[in-house]
């Protein structure tokens, strides 16, 4: 019985090799290495001949082989603290395409907002010599900072900003976010504003509830009240319960979130009997898919999840290069989208649906509050 010489070698009964692949193919082997590892200098059409070699062998690329070799995992870590927020589903699917689009996995641990869970974490990622690590909604003590430079494994904080001006981080604009929602509910007529915030030892919450206090005066208004609720749906109900007691109540609540906003709508409809927008309109901050729901319909500020994702991405791979980024702290401006669930201005109107979910919003047909 002859063998059917169209059939390149195997290197060993029952495995495909890189030599295999490369035989198939019509390249060299270093080439069959080179297109695994996402090397740009590979031109699309080899690369994608490459892959269906690979394809029609049923290879599979050994990594723990090449990260011995190149001293490179390819994995990149990712650690949440706040996994109830809808916002992150979205941002890990982003984050996970933008990483696999370079060559990358990502390793996803969930831990609290603790500082010693936190750095557990951490230290088990870089015990499993991840290249990099991604911190979304994480806070950052100082020890665990300087044990990931000691170890030399880079890292960015994703949509959690810190005050150390050296640690890269990528976040929506938020003070200038928060201040938006002020313009838009004063330029609605409301003078009896809440804020529902975020959590006030993060900087995100504190950056949100510091344009919205800059946009109420820049309207010559004070805020009716301002509760800290943690980004908790539970304490951002008990905080609206908290709001509605007296007889001076709001007419407007900004919350800091759409998880909290949520809250909010359901209790001042189903628990207070209220109607939205007709007796209090609400702000949130996000825009996740259930914002723009029927039984919701929320008025909210976008944060824009795939831009952040991609931002963070390009950045940490920069940072794993050894390459210095063109900037260490980037904020990415947040578009308001104008729905039901607040009262709509004159001379503004509610956004589109968007066909694409990522289109510009709707502006004031005069000009926009400064």
């Amino acid at each position: 019985m002859t063998s059917d010489r169209s059939d390149p070698p195997r290197s060993a009964p029952g495995r495909v090799t890189s030599h295999d692949v490369a035989a198939r193919a019509g390249v060299s082997q270093p080439t069959v290495s080179r297109v695994f590892s996402s090397d740009p200098k590979v031109s699309p059409d080899l690369a994608k001949r490459v892959r269906r070699a690979a394809d029609e062998l049923g290879y599979r690329p050994n990594r723990l082989a090449r990260s011995l070799i190149t001293g490179r995992s390819r994995t990149i870590g990712l650690v949440l603290a706040y996994l109830d927020n809808p916002f992150y589903a979205e941002a890990i699917a982003h984050l996970s395409t933008a990483l696999e689009a370079r060559g990358y996995h990502i390793m996803v641990r969930i831990a609290s907002n603790l500082a010693e869970e936190v750095d557990g974490v951490v230290d088990d990622m870089v015990d499993h010599q991840v290249d990099g690590i991604i911190l979304a909604s994480v806070s950052m003590s100082n020890a665990l900072t300087g044990r990931l430079r000691d170890a030399k494994i880079p890292f960015v904080l994703f949509n959690r900003g810190q005050e150390d001006l050296s640690l890269a981080t990528v976040t929506s604009a938020n003070f200038d976010g928060g201040r938006r929602a002020a313009h838009f509910l004063a330029a609605g007529g409301h003078t009896r504003i809440a804020h529902v915030s975020g959590w006030q030892k993060s900087l995100n919450g504190r950056d949100r509830q510091a344009g919205f206090l800059a946009g109420l005066a820049d309207n010559g208004l004070e805020p009716l009240d301002t509760i800290d609720s943690h980004y908790s749906r539970d304490i951002a109900a008990a905080a609206t319960r908290e709001l509605f007691k007296g007889s001076f109540r709001p007419d407007a609540i900004f919350a800091g979130n759409d998880h909290m906003a949520f809250a909010v709508i359901e209790t001042l409809r189903y628990g207070l009997k209220l109607n939205v927008p007709g007796d209090v309109s609400v702000v949130g901050y996000d825009d996740v898919a259930m914002a723009s729901w029927p039984s919701f319909d929320l008025t909210t500020l976008r944060q824009p999840a795939r831009r952040m994702a991609e931002s963070a991405s390009t950045l940490l791979i920069d940072l794993i290069a050894g390459q210095a980024p063109d900037r260490n702290r980037i904020e990415i401006d947040s578009e308001l989208i104008v729905r039901s669930s607040a009262r709509i201005p004159p001379g503004w109107k509610r956004s589109h649906k968007p066909d694409n979910p990522r289109q510009k919003a709707a502006t004031p047909t005069s000009r926009r509050p400064k």
